[in-house]
């Protein structure tokens, strides 16, 4: 049974595991891109009450 078995799991592994890793990177990629979004509009967010209350923002050291 085994023996039979094998060579199709074998065949197969190596496009599972590509699958696999794929969508990991695919999913860490797009995590990162919606807080990256969020951080930035926060940022936008708080340069906008600045500039709302008359002081100018900041500028930092980037």
């Amino acid at each position: 049974m085994w023996d039979a078995a094998f060579p199709y799991i074998a065949a197969l592994f190596p496009t599972v595991a590509v699958t696999v890793l794929f969508y990991f990177l695919i999913k860490n990629i797009l995590e990162g891109d919606r807080s990256e979004r969020i951080a930035h509009a926060q940022w936008e967010r708080e340069h906008a009450d600045e500039e709302k209350k008359g002081n100018p923002p900041q500028k930092s050291n980037e």
